[in-house]
């Protein structure tokens, strides 16, 4: 066991199995105690690397994450703390491992239920090469206004509360965590505070003792006076009962062992600790009280009184000359993290995005406000979400129904278009699914499929401005633009495309009204008076009959209608159908096993 300081404000330490709020606590108590340097140096979560984004006061900082212990210690060899969260399950060979690193000096283990036989080899191989194992079962400890271990201390607020921001002339230990969050307020109260707090853990076996701790106390200059918290079960507090009787200690001790009232209750009581246990009368709390007061020790008559013993003993060392108490310090005012300043009206917070199209911070998610749970119970379709997704309202069953038709019209057109092309080529080229499907949809523009959306912007300005088929496409033809949805490479008068017809079908069997597909036929029998494949085509099909559900339906103003055009919504039901065939076609090579596509030579005009 060391017999000296064990922490200062250079400490430094690694945190195994990462815990955002402990780890942050540690770094605003470092803000709070002036520190230069924050005290986590390091984080190792076995698995993983990079880093970690937290805050050192009002700066945003980033600790290395570490893979493995012995990264970690290679990388800070500065860093002599090992503070280990692991559960009791991996706790102790987490451990063995951070003190069989040369680096290490101590190491904190916080969690209960560590196996007693590992504990034990634990503590016999930090005993053999010099070093200090904390715990298990320990919130850890502190060493005012340097180095805070974990959650040691709780809050912000109570620790400015107990003054342990800086300095004082008292060194503490005890089993309990809890209790020594207690008695930190209980010190500042009535001395100038705490120096050194260390909870050894409440476990039948821990690591270092009541009276390893008080040996150090004693040999640190600025502890003036101590104070142990004691529990009923097992004999720790003996060997400070042998320290002091061996003239070991020559610092006040003020004592208390909680648990006398382990003698009201007629069986064995089982305290909270694994080590909280009577196992007979010398292990009893009155018994251990009335040992260190023998020893020297001074030990109050109940807990109620230790505040006072603890008050009288100070004072009598400030009265002596022995104790010149700590000059007060305002501690530096810790930022506030903007969630909790939000939660607390403190601040108001622009947001960066606006979403009125879903949301998912409830139960489940919704979309425009209708829950995922309804979708599904009221039967709703691919059109009924993308009404809601794109649209913001839920259409009537034949828009949707519409909607749903022409995805499957357009879902594919062959393996020999060009977003198709691309699509099989990138596939056949090694790539992934989605590198696959976007080279497809990168072809997708006025010549492929985006025509869907000058269409209908074109038909409408047409139709509401009543020009005649002639005075339309003349007017166009001047303007040297081709009518869009009108023309096609392989269907002509006499080969009709059938998914134009079976959409007109629909249309007129179940739209309120079809004046603007109704217009698009006259401006197609205007052009096929020119050219015999001048026909309207599915774009232009799905265009015109696109404004038709829109104005027809009675869910849009004549804004909403112009900007839905202007946008491209259009354009995103042809982006969306042809997606499926396009991950159709990757799917199709990839089961193929189609080697490496390479153009034929044959197929290439070579020319100067």
């Amino acid at each position: 066991m060391a017999t000296g300081q064990l922490f200062s404000k250079t400490t430094q330490a690694l945190f195994y199995n990462y815990k955002q709020l402990p780890v942050q606590r540690m770094l605003d108590f470092d803000f709070l105690c002036g520190r230069e340097t924050p005290s986590v140096a390091g984080i190792i979560n076995p698995g993983s690397e990079g880093f970690q984004k937290l805050f050192f006061g009002q700066e945003e900082i980033a600790i290395p994450v570490h893979a493995a212990i012995e990264a970690a210690c290679a990388a800070h060899p500065t860093a002599d703390v090992f503070i280990n969260f692991a559960s009791f399950r991996s706790a102790a060979a987490s451990s063995m491992a951070a003190l069989k690193q040369p680096t290490i000096k101590v190491v904190a283990i916080i969690a209960e239920g560590v196996p007693e036989s590992d504990t034990k080899h634990l503590i016999a191989y930090a005993r053999a090469n010099n070093k200090v194992v904390i715990g298990p079962a320990t919130v850890g400890g502190i060493q005012a206004g340097a180095f805070k271990i974990g959650d040691t201390a709780g809050t912000i607020d109570n620790i400015i509360q107990c003054k342990l921001y800086r300095p004082g002339s008292v060194g503490f230990v005890s089993k309990s965590g809890g209790m020594s969050n207690e008695m930190y307020n209980t010190v500042a109260r009535v001395t100038d505070g705490i120096y050194e707090g260390i909870a050894i853990g409440g476990d039948v076996f821990p690591g270092s003792t009541l009276s390893d701790h008080i040996l150090r106390f004693n040999n640190i200059p600025q502890i003036k006076m101590m104070v142990v918290l004691g529990e009923l079960g097992g004999r720790d507090e003996y060997s400070l009962v042998e320290a002091l009787k061996e003239g070991k200690v020559n610092k006040p001790v003020v004592a208390w062992v909680s648990g006398t009232c382990a003698r009201l209750f007629k069986s064995e009581v089982q305290f909270g600790h694994a080590g909280a246990k009577s196992g007979g009368e010398m292990e009893s709390a009155q018994a251990k009280n009335q040992a260190l007061m023998d020893a020297g020790a001074i030990v109050p008559t109940s807990f109620e009184a230790l505040e006072a013993a603890i008050k009288e003993t100070f004072e009598k060392l400030v009265e002596e000359g022995k104790v010149s108490p700590i000059k007060e310090v305002t501690p530096p005012q810790i930022p506030e993290d903007l969630n909790s300043a939000i939660k607390s009206g403190k601040v108001r917070a622009p947001t960066h995005i606006i979403s009125t199209i879903s949301d998912d911070r409830g139960e489940e998610p919704c979309y425009a406000g209708v829950p995922m749970s309804s979708i599904i119970e009221q039967g709703y379709g691919v059109g009924d979400v993308i009404s809601l997704l794109w649209f913001k309202r839920s259409l009537p069953r034949y828009c949707t129904k519409f909607i749903e038709i022409c995805i499957m019209l357009c879902a594919d057109h062959g393996p020999c278009v060009s977003g198709a092309h691309n699509t099989i080529v990138t596939a056949r080229a090694g790539k992934d699914l989605v590198s696959s499907l976007v080279s497809g949809l990168l072809t997708i523009g006025p010549r492929f499929g985006g025509a869907i959306d000058d269409a209908a912007r074109y038909f409408k300005d047409a139709c509401d401005r009543n020009l005649t088929p002639y005075e339309f496409v003349e007017g166009m033809k001047k303007k040297g633009i081709r009518v869009p949805g009108i023309g096609h490479r392989i269907k002509s008068r006499d080969n009709r495309d059938k998914r134009v017809e079976l959409l007109q079908k629909f249309a007129r069997s179940n739209f309120p009204s079809v004046k603007y597909m109704e217009y698009a036929v006259t401006v197609e029998t205007y052009t096929l008076s020119k050219a015999n494949n001048l026909v309207l085509n599915v774009d232009g099909a799905i265009g015109s009959l696109f404004l038709d559900l829109l104005a027809g339906s009675g869910m849009f103003t004549k804004q909403e209608i112009d900007e839905i055009v202007q946008i491209g919504y259009l354009n995103g039901l042809f982006v969306l159908a042809r997606s499926i065939g396009l991950i159709g076609h990757t799917f199709d090579q990839k089961r193929l096993k189609q080697p490496l596509y390479r153009h034929p030579w044959e197929d290439v005009l070579y020319t100067k």
